[in-house]
């Protein structure tokens, strides 16, 4: 299955669940890779900007590893393949930092409320006295969610009008109302539960930069990452069925036969080979303008008679 994922896609599966294996093995043995590569409060004796980038491949259980890889493996994919591996793999850090700087700016916003510049300790439930110092080194943030949600966001930024299923919905529902959805149930959860351990704001902080790099890179279409890749996609497909076609006519043994013949077959086989090749491009332009599920059913065999062609 992993030779089928794109390969940014797939190292990062690889990467985060190694960092989750190491964390489980190495924790019983006194080193706490969260505490060392989680990102801290910029204010916290254990804070290292390197952590806004290590933060990112670091989860606190199996199922928070779980939810983040599959969402990654099946949006993810789909969003590399489109832009390419630089620009996804930009795209995907640099919205991971920007879920960081914004989980930073609510934490100084609760430190500031809180005045706990004013104090050298403060009393935690269930922990007695703590020292201001120590309380704010626990203040750590891990997990890949805010570039996570920064993918979902390009999926439905790149592929609007593409329906998908969404457990428990017992319909699909177009993608950018997915994710709309998915940044509103964020905002509610960050407004009503500001203490659940949650990173409500640095989710929606993922897709906050993701939504302003994407539009730069639309506003300005020549800057060195290439921001026609879902046209050349399909360009590419486009590509790839006409060169197997010119392949397959090459290898093809044509019996010997009369002149007039000969030329009145190849004019037929000719008008056939661009009649076909005239489905599928209107075929594959149909998917680039709406989606793969716009299609018939007749239209779907089409393009899959074609692939087996290749």
């Amino acid at each position: 299955m992993l030779r089928n994922i794109p390969i940014i896609t797939k190292n990062l599966l690889i990467i985060n669940v190694l960092a989750y294996l190491a964390t489980v093995v190495l924790e019983p043995r006194g080193i706490d890779l969260n505490q060392w590569g989680g990102l801290h409060f910029f204010m916290a004796s254990d804070f290292h900007l390197f952590q806004f980038v290590t933060y990112q491949f670091l989860h606190g259980s199996f199922m928070h590893l779980f939810f983040n890889m599959f969402a990654l493996w099946m949006f993810g994919g789909v969003v590399e393949h489109v832009w390419g591996s630089k620009k996804f793999i930009f795209y995907y850090i640099f919205c991971g930092i920007g879920a960081g700087i914004c989980q930073e700016v609510v934490q100084y916003v609760t430190y500031a409320n809180e005045g706990l510049a004013a104090y050298e300790y403060v009393n935690i439930t269930g922990y007695g006295s703590m020292a201001v110092g120590d309380y704010l080194n626990q203040w750590c943030t891990i997990g890949a969610s805010g570039a996570v949600y920064a993918i979902l966001l390009a999926f439905g930024m790149t592929f609007p009008e593409d329906r998908i299923f969404i457990f428990p919905l017992p319909i699909p529902i177009k993608a950018k109302w997915f994710v709309i959805g998915y940044a509103a149930i964020e905002l509610f959860s960050a407004m009503s539960s500001p203490g659940d351990g949650v990173a409500h704001m640095a989710h929606l902080g993922g897709m906050l930069f993701g939504f302003f790099l994407i539009r730069y890179w639309r506003k300005h279409p020549d800057n060195h990452f290439d921001m026609s890749g879902g046209q050349q996609f399909f360009d590419q497909m486009k590509r790839n069925f006409g060169q197997q076609r010119q392949r397959n006519s090459h290898m093809r043994a044509e019996p010997q036969q009369p002149r007039s013949a000969t030329r009145e077959d190849d004019m037929a086989y000719n008008a056939r080979k661009k009649a076909r090749q005239d489905e599928i491009d209107a075929i594959l332009d149909k998917i680039r303008r709406s989606g793969y599920d716009s299609l018939t059913k007749e239209e779907k065999q089409t393009l899959f008679d074609a692939s087996r062609e290749r």
